[in-house]
């Protein structure tokens, strides 16, 4: 197929067996998909024929009018449906009243008289269509049982005015599609008349399961049920085995008309409780998916239709919603687990920061995970097939994410699985939670300490070596700086491991979780480290959210700094307060707070994310939000508030312990693991602070490094070097020498992962497993979750999907996918949160409890299945969500 670009360049019609994937441009995705098909073995695709984009830009793009009243659509909003229809309903009468040019017409004519008599099924096929990007499905229209030459082109034309429909033009809107970026090739077939026909996947399109076949079947043609219009039988097979049939009852089918079209007729009753295909025929329909998705590579979506007992290939197009599958060598069972749902962190990385943050697993002997879809995945098998470290892992899960959890425990439950389920060494011996849990108490258990000291010496230590790394990589560049920053991982390695900072981090979590249990056993009471927990010392996470109201104090008195803060962008936001009536206190306020916090940002374990200390604006909404919403001298109120509250719980707590039968014992004890939870319970949060610290002074020295490159002209923007590893990086800047159509390819390859949604659990099959919740004894509609911070409180719920739209008022209840350090200062602002992703002791649940907010997680979808605005009631004791 080598040399079909040129041969077809300038070409108005194309043949099916003239035509392959390298000819998407001229075809379209639904055109090039069937030229493809022709080469597949014992594939039979109806013959045809299609009219190029270069038909379509000959006669719709070279007319002024219709590409005046294109360029008139690219000031329309997707929700703007009255100014859609208007203007795409001018467009399509436009291009269906254009004339076809002889040279053309008669191009079409030549290849319907080559194929004989019709009738045709006529279809668009656009160049952003069937891709494994985006479908684009139904964008375009489609006309079957087109009789007569006159006809066909009449199609024709309507296939290219379709390109304006109201859902295709509000889509590319919605998508960020250009309108002249899309054009459109019309695909011309010999109609097919099926006894039966259907769509088949062959990935599970429910699971994501790659050895599962979904067939769905129907009497007559298949556009009766793609459309709604008349129900399908479903068979799932599996290696040659029919492992699931549900077989319905069909009462309508859809058939030629006389007049040209098609038309519904009923189904005579001695068919309509019948089986559709034999199991012969879905076994054979099964093959042949699997030799059409070895062709194409990966799992497709193949229309069929079964034509005098032999199946025809109608269209096959690759599945877009599917997640990657880790990959995997040894022909085992293999379970994957998101590492980013265990770091609120569930958005894709760039290339350049999934290989940074790997160099400190690298550095302690362990893997951050494989990477698939941009994320890191856990290979857990070893783990699964270990007795003890099975419990060890179910158990810290269950802190962290309750659905990841009950996933695994549903994975366990499968006997055939678990029986080819892969073994190895498990890395918990080392690194995994309860080895560090291990390692903290058994360095209490030598120390015989709980000394409040140690925080505040690991702070000071880790800061020193922080001016260290400030000091030693300013002026490094080429390899020099690359050598420079893995050395300095030996450093983060250390601190990270130190047996001091483990202890401090996990003995805090060990008081929390006594204390809960004890005080519920004891004294009845539920989540009492809540409150104890409250203003505790050291926590850098929720001093960030409070340090942005004494900023906000800094700016309240002066109207024009606000003014211009409102309006003021990345550049603009400092430099411009210069001259400002308070705009020097109000920079200082605000440049002391990016010198303690500016190395956070949503995602921040990316290093290619942009920091609050490169783009503060970012901080602007939380800003004036504060400014809007509170009274000078908030902070210090709120600090005090937690630390009355702690103090006043821990009195009460232990006056009740003294009254109980040996209750001085108890409360002795009570009283020291209440004594953990004030001095240690903060420092959970620091190693990531830490981390970020050194992240931002990396980051500014290979942007630097970026920088010098761009001026070479090696790399066309800095930022080119976000999609290349960290070596790839370091082998440009010593030699000199960069693919540019690698970067392309790996940006590309991004803007498809980030539209994903990750699974938690996926295994080597490709099957998504998805963990539940007992919803027994939860109130009817409430939606399901963790509780993590006590309390019930109702208000508006503000849906929240990024920072930079962080526009909430007090009283209004946060809800979002995850929350990661960053989000805290909004945290300051809101009455109660609800997240997605999260477990007890995840960060939005420690900051939470930290500022006395309800807060339930881990509910499912709770972005989509709440509206922004609508009135909801949280329970963070019971752990559920109920829209009012």
């Amino acid at each position: 197929m080598t040399g079909r670009w040129e041969d077809a360049m300038g070409a108005y019609v194309l043949g099916f067996h003239d035509i392959d994937k390298t000819l998407l441009p001229l075809v379209g995705g639904k055109g090039a998909n069937l030229g493809e098909l022709t080469a597949v073995e014992g594939a039979r695709v109806p013959p045809g024929f299609c009219v190029t984009t270069e038909a379509y830009r000959a006669v719709v793009e070279s007319d002024g009018t219709v590409a005046g009243l294109i360029d008139g659509l690219s000031g329309l909003r997707a929700d703007d449906r009255g100014g859609v229809a208007e203007a795409a309903a001018r467009l399509r009468t436009a291009v269906e009243t254009l004339p076809v040019p002889p040279e053309i017409e008669s191009d079409i004519l030549r290849h319907l008289g080559e194929l004989g008599d019709g009738p045709w099924a006529v279809r668009s096929s656009a160049t952003a269509e069937d891709l494994p990007s985006s479908s684009f499905a139904g964008q375009q229209d489609t006309y079957l049982n087109v009789s007569g030459a006159q006809a066909v082109l009449a199609s024709v034309r309507r296939c290219w005015a379709s390109l304006f429909t109201d859902r295709a033009v509000a889509y590319r809107i919605k998508s960020g599609f250009d309108h002249r970026a899309v054009r459109v090739s019309v695909v011309v077939q010999r109609m097919v008349f099926p006894e039966a026909a259907g769509i088949m996947f062959t990935a599970d399109p429910v699971t994501g399961n790659r050895k599962v076949v979904s067939i769905d079947a129907g009497f007559g043609l298949g556009e009766a049920f793609v459309s709604g219009v008349a129900n399908a039988d479903n068979y799932r097979v599996r290696a040659g085995e029919i492992i699931a049939r549900n077989v319905v009852t069909q009462t309508v089918e859809l058939r030629p008309s006389p007049d040209g079209g098609t038309e519904e007729r009923a189904i005579e009753p001695a068919r309509r409780h019948v089986q559709t295909l034999t199991d012969e025929q879905i076994v054979r329909l099964e093959r042949l998916g699997r030799r059409i998705e070895r062709h194409f590579g990966r799992p497709q979506d193949i229309e069929w239709g079964l034509v005098e007992g032999d199946f025809q290939i109608l269209q096959s197009r690759p599945v877009t919603t599917l997640y990657p599958v880790p990959p995997v060598s040894d022909g085992k069972n293999h379970v994957f687990m998101s590492y980013g749902h265990r770091q609120m962190m569930t958005d894709a990385f760039k290339p350049l920061g999934l290989s940074v943050f790997a160099l400190l697993h690298d550095r302690l002997g362990r893997s951050a995970g494989t990477v698939s879809g941009g994320r890191f995945y856990k290979d857990v098998s070893p783990e699964l097939s270990s007795p003890w470290a099975r419990a060890v892992t179910l158990k810290s899960l269950g802190q962290v994410d309750v659905l990841m959890a009950n996933a695994l425990r549903q994975v366990l439950t499968r006997k055939d699985f678990m029986r080819d389920l892969a073994h190895g060494k498990t890395e918990m011996l080392n690194f995994g939670e309860g080895g560090l849990l291990s390692m903290g108490r058994q360095y209490l258990k030598l120390s015989g300490s709980d000394d409040a000291g140690v925080v505040p010496e690991l702070i000071a230590e880790n800061d020193r070596t922080v001016e260290e790394l400030r000091r030693g990589i300013a002026g490094k560049s080429g390899d020099e700086l690359f050598a420079y920053i893995l050395d300095d991982h030996d450093v983060l390695a250390r601190l990270t491991f130190d047996p001091r900072s483990v202890a401090a981090a996990f003995v805090g979590i060990q008081a929390v979780n006594w204390v809960d249990k004890h005080m519920k056993t004891w004294l009845g009471v539920e989540n009492a480290a809540d409150a104890i927990a409250r203003s505790a010392d050291h926590n850098v996470v929720a001093a960030m959210g409070l340090d942005l109201l004494d900023v906000a104090d800094a700016i309240r008195p002066y109207p024009e700094v606000i003014e211009h803060l409102e309006r003021a962008g990345r550049d603009t936001l400092l430099t411009g307060l210069d001259g400002l009536e308070g705009g020097p206190e109000a920079r200082e306020a605000i440049e002391g707070y990016l010198r303690a916090y500016g190395m956070h940002c949503s995602g921040d374990i990316d290093i290619t994310r942009t920091r609050w200390s490169e783009d503060p604006a970012q901080l602007v909404p939380l800003l004036l939000g504060n400014v809007r919403n509170y009274a000078p001298g908030e902070r210090a109120r709120k600090v005090e508030r937690g630390r009355a509250e702690a103090e006043r719980t821990v009195a009460d707590l232990l006056e009740r312990l003294q009254a109980l039968p040996g209750g001085e014992r108890k409360a002795k004890k009570a009283a020291r693991r209440m004594s953990l939870i004030r001095h240690f319970i903060g420092y959970r949060e620091y190693s990531k602070h830490a981390l970020l610290q050194r992240y931002e002074l990396y980051k500014q020295a290979l942007l630097a490094e970026a920088g010098r490159l761009a001026g070479r002209g090696v790399v066309r923007e800095p930022e080119d070097v976000f999609f290349l590893s960290f070596d790839e990086f370091r082998e440009v800047a010593r030699t000199g020498r960069l693919d540019h159509a690698l970067i392309e390819e790996r940006r590309a390859a991004f803007e498809e992962y980030r539209k994903l949604t990750p699974p938690r659990v996926i295994t080597s099959e490709g099957e998504v497993i998805s963990g539940e919740y007992d919803t027994g004894a939860l109130p009817a509609g409430a939606l399901a979750g963790i509780a993590v911070s006590s309390g019930v409180v109702e208000g508006r719920a503000r849906i929240v999907l990024s920072m930079d739209e962080a526009a909430v008022e007090e009283g209004d209840i946060l809800v979002t996918v995850f929350t990661d350090p960053s989000w805290s200062p909004l945290f300051v602002s809101v009455k109660g949160v609800v997240m997605e992703v999260g477990g007890v002791m995840t960060h939005g649940a420690v900051v939470a409890r930290e500022y006395g907010l309800p807060a339930v997680v881990g509910v499912e979808n709770a972005t989509q299945l709440i509206k922004d605005g609508q009135l909801i009631r949280l329970n963070g004791t019971e752990g559920y969500v109920e829209l009012l």
